[in-house]
């Protein structure tokens, strides 16, 4: 039943419908009804791509504040790992002790001090301290890595009688001929070594490297290994620096290796007592 009657009633009024332009992407225009599409780029986006026009200020701003960031991040972290690998194991107190060696050379300019406990005391330790070069008981680190430069170092896994003998100026060598001298000996209490390695010519810089025994927890050891730079020339911190991230992985090794062979030698020699 019609309720308005028998008139007819239009609900809809006379609409005109006018095609709609939608737009689905930069530079893109579809038509709604007929599906043409108009590629021709709006005003706004020719005006951005004009030739030799300079980016927003706001990406300017943008861009120099990210390389800022990264920058920032970059030296700190540089900053912050350096400081690690130069003292891995040492206390503050490590750092700033003065030990032996230290007033050899006239100025430092790169130091590090790396330390580690050792559960016997002093007199177990220094015999594996005396024997330490190439040719003699290596220097209990990583001799695969060592030895792809071919300098045939084979670290000893026992005291040997015959390299417990040291005196002042007794060479040390990392290869053959190669190395450094005794600077200082105080039996069971310190070994420094003094030099520089040859590169096209003299040395570009003078090096300590100082072995130092002092009592720790209980009837322990506390090993301080400190060594210490004095540039010679301008390039000298290229090679150092470098050469101290190399350090600072085959010295932690050898400070462990030093601390497990006289541990494990005294653990024997209670066994056989």
């Amino acid at each position: 039943m019609n309720p308005f009657g028998s008139r007819t009633v239009n609900v809809l009024p006379n609409l005109k419908f006018v095609p709609m332009n939608l737009k689905f992407a930069p530079n893109l225009t579809i038509n709604a009804f007929n599906g043409d599409h108009d590629s021709r780029s709006s005003p706004r986006r020719s005006a951005q791509r004009r030739p030799g026009q300079r980016p927003p200020v706001w990406r300017d701003q943008m861009s120099r504040a990210s390389c800022f960031a990264l920058g920032s991040a970059f030296t700190v972290g540089s900053v912050y790992a350096r400081s690690r690998y130069l003292r891995w194991g040492a206390t503050a107190e490590d750092v700033q002790i003065a030990l032996p060696g230290d007033g050899l050379l006239r100025r430092c300019d790169v130091s590090a001090t790396r330390a580690i406990s050792i559960a016997v005391p002093p007199v177990a330790v220094w015999p594996w301290l005396v024997q330490l070069g190439q040719g003699r008981g290596g220097f209990y680190s990583y001799d695969s890595l060592e030895n792809l430069f071919g300098l045939n170092i084979h670290s000893a896994a026992n005291v040997v009688p015959e390299w417990q003998s040291l005196d002042i100026g007794s060479a040390v060598d990392f290869a053959p001929g190669v190395g450094l001298r005794v600077a200082e000996l105080q039996p069971q209490q310190a070994l420094v070594l003094r030099g520089g390695l040859p590169i096209a010519g003299p040395s570009p810089y003078d090096f300590t490297w100082a072995f130092v025994l002092r009592p720790g927890p209980g009837e322990g050891t506390r090993l301080i290994v400190r060594e210490r730079y004095a540039y010679l020339s301008w390039w000298a911190p290229l090679m150092v620096e470098p050469v101290e991230v190399v350090s600072f992985v085959m010295s932690q090794k050898m400070l462990r290796g030093i601390r497990d062979r006289a541990e494990h030698a005294a653990a024997a020699a209670e066994l056989v007592l």
